[in-house]
């Protein structure tokens, strides 16, 4: 974490001097720390240098044509919060500096809204494109092996169905009546975010569990290109579930949390 932000103090002093970031990259290609966002840095900048902040940008339901706008004047222009998006695009950097005291009530729709865009992230595109991957790769190698890959996903994937669909039924709406300063969710639900936090599991983990499994144990005689697209789309969906799971954690359940205290003292 030092060294991170070593290096992204020594790029910005680099483009104050009157540097180009584009020259900044040239001399750092090797370099693989992520910047850490900041209001002024060109939006464009960060978006090259990270792609996954697209995937970001599209779980806030924003517009991907950035022109030459900072983070600030994107934000401004988009009704977001800067705060708000600096905190989660640098959990997409690498960055952890999410304290409770970042956030307010006001920001809270806006995150419910964010983990909503990744549930039909999750259920209508990463699903359906892994499922169709491992039904390509079985056409060629019709092993049982394989067929163990297909039953260990389709698995998993009913669990995560099940948690989004907890998070949808039940947890998102107990949230949003709290933001109405309804206090009397507090005891007509029997819900707080103390349930939420112990129905919290560690959705994500198992693909570590099956991406092992494909690139050590799983004998593939042909389409290496297959077994190539499924394994990085894994690894995609299982670096958007970590975020995911951080932001709920880090960011959500401390601020509804903190909801909870102020409508029982009402």
């Amino acid at each position: 974490m030092y060294f991170s932000h070593f290096f992204n103090k020594k790029c910005l002093s680099f483009v104050v001097e009157g540097n180009s970031y584009k020259e900044y990259q040239k001399l750092n290609m090797y370099q693989i720390n992520k910047l850490y966002v900041r209001p002024e840095l060109k939006l464009s900048d960060l978006l090259l240098e990270n792609p996954n902040l697209l995937l970001m940008m599209e779980h806030f339901s924003l517009n991907s044509i950035v022109q030459e706008m900072s983070v600030d004047q994107f934000c401004c222009k988009n009704n977001l919060r800067t705060g708000v998006f600096i905190a989660i695009a640098n959990l997409y950097n690498g960055f952890q500096n999410t304290g409770k005291d970042l956030f307010t009530e006001k920001d809270i729709e806006v995150i419910i809204g964010f983990l909503s865009n990744c549930h039909r992230y999750y259920k209508q595109e990463k699903y359906p494109e892994i499922k169709s991957l491992i039904a390509q790769l079985y056409q060629t190698n019709t092993t049982a092996e394989v067929k163990l890959v297909e039953q260990f996903f389709n698995d998993y994937f009913e669990e995560v169905l099940e948690h989004l669909s907890y998070e949808e039924s039940i947890a998102f709406p107990y949230f949003r009546n709290l933001l109405q300063s309804k206090s009397e969710a507090l005891t007509e639900s029997h819900f707080s975010v103390l349930e939420y936090g112990d129905h919290h599991s560690d959705i994500e983990s198992t693909l570590s569990d099956l991406k092992n499994l494909i690139l050590k144990h799983i004998p593939i005689q042909t389409d290496f290109v297959v077994r190539r697209k499924l394994l990085l789309s894994l690894c995609e969906l299982e670096f958007d579930l970590k975020i995911h799971q951080s932001v709920e954690e880090l960011i959500l359940m401390p601020l509804i949390a903190k909801l909870e205290k102020k409508l029982n003292r009402e």
